[in-house]
């Protein structure tokens, strides 16, 4: 445990001292479909986005755009973000809301449903799901605390369909406690159980038995203010490592 509490506050200390000048930063992405759907929406329903969040939106979404998919936002708030991801997703998607203010309601319309509940209380996730029971992807923008967060992804996030993704915004502060609760959760990607070393089976391949969670996500993903975490194509049973070559430097203890 004493190893992991300093490799924590040193990689905390190593990021305090990055440079500027280390990386460049990439234009955006002046093509992006959700942005410039927003910079021209001057009128109707009101929305708020961070500009950077179009980019990490298109990277992983983009490819269900014009599929039959249920798509649901936590924070309905206006209305004007229900509007967008119909238009990016296209006619076959279904677009869901969920808000705790009951005025919410009237948003709902062709394509779109609005569901009023606390996104805190794990009893309403459970009446949505059945009424619900098929997401591909959720996008957690509601009332943004730690335990909002926590309880929607963990009502949420196990039910997605395989390839689904699931995006909660608004992470912010440095040691924000949802933001440890997801570096909690992504360190059990790094399991590894059974590997074995055959070298007379499978092309001489190292074999290792994957873990339920390893066996149904794919990856997490941080960026600032934004985490996205994505379901496996199908289920993987197994990591193999190959071994490829005739020659080989024997390996030293460390």
């Amino acid at each position: 445990m004493e190893d992991f509490r300093e490799a924590f506050v040193a990689g905390a200390e190593f990021a305090k001292t990055w440079s500027r000048t280390s990386a460049t930063r990439e234009h955006a992405n002046a093509d992006n479909p959700l942005r410039s759907y927003f910079q021209a929406h001057g009128h109707g329903r009101g929305m708020m986005k961070w500009d950077h969040y179009f980019d990490v939106y298109d990277r992983h979404l983009s490819r269900f755009r014009g599929k039959e998919i249920n798509v649901l936002e936590i924070g309905v708030a206006s209305g004007g973000s229900l509007e967008m991801w119909r238009e990016y997703f296209g006619s076959n998607s279904r677009i869901l809301g969920v808000d705790i203010n009951p005025a919410c309601a009237a948003f709902a319309s062709d394509r779109i449903n609005v569901f009023i509940g606390d996104q805190s209380d794990r009893q309403f996730w459970q009446q949505f799901r059945l009424q619900i029971p098929a997401l591909d992807i959720v996008i957690d923008d509601g009332g943004h605390t730690p335990i909002q967060q926590r309880v929607s992804f963990e009502e949420l996030f196990p039910y997605l369909r395989e390839g689904g993704v699931y995006i909660c915004e608004d992470i912010h502060d440095v040691l924000n406690p949802f933001a440890t609760y997801i570096n909690g959760f992504s360190h059990q990607l790094n399991s590894i159980q059974g590997g074995q070393n055959n070298p007379e089976s499978r092309d001489r391949s190292i074999v290792c038995k994957t873990t339920p969670l390893q066996a149904s996500v794919s990856s997490v993903h941080l960026y600032p203010f934004i985490a996205v975490l994505e379901r496996t194509e199908g289920t993987v049973d197994e990591f193999v490592a190959a071994l490829r070559g005739s020659d080989w430097i024997p390996i030293q203890e460390r």
